[in-house]
């Protein structure tokens, strides 16, 4: 089964992504919006229950933190997604470290640009159309997380949630 590690960010920020995913995401309907922890991966249900175990102990050692949202960017030309930029902050960066630490066995593909997608799978007409209207666009919401989730994916394709891990609590 494959899994993933995410944090679902608050309903008006969701549906703010969600405004545009409809249109720029052919993802839409498999995933909520969202800022990933740890890319899928491949595992079985036991490494599941010991993944779980390991994030437990990982959401102890944080806090909430504040997540803001700052801007509309791109990956472009490196692949053609439309996103939400996240502030790269201390404690955002400190959580996906450790939780990449507990999975120190796969490889990280990217360097972590937190962000939340709102477009992709654009061909480069279409990627060039609509970032180039969006990109003056401003967002500017600010909001705490407390929690991330262990996700699985569903043989249709669409994700759900495994466990949802709280910051700081036992």
């Amino acid at each position: 089964m494959k899994f993933g590690v995410v944090i679902f960010p608050s309903k008006k920020l969701q549906d703010l992504a969600n405004s545009y995913r409809k249109r720029y995401d052919p993802h839409y309907s498999l995933i909520t919006p969202h800022l990933t922890l740890k890319y899928s991966f491949e595992a079985t249900e036991e490494e599941a229950r010991e993944y779980a175990e390991k994030l437990r102990r990982v959401a102890v050692n944080h806090n909430a933190f504040p997540l803001k949202t700052s801007k509309i960017s791109s990956f472009q030309p490196v692949n053609n997604v439309i996103y939400f930029k996240v502030d790269k902050t201390e404690e955002l960066s400190a959580l996906h470290n450790e939780i990449n630490q507990e999975f120190s066995e796969q490889n990280l593909d990217y360097a972590f640009v937190p962000h939340i997608t709102i477009g992709q799978k654009l061909s480069n007409d279409e990627h060039s159309d609509v970032f180039g209207s969006l990109r003056m666009t401003k967002i500017n919401l600010e909001e705490t997380v407390d929690r991330f989730h262990l996700l699985y994916q569903l043989e249709n394709g669409s994700w759900t949630v495994y466990e949802t891990f709280r910051l700081g609590k036992e």
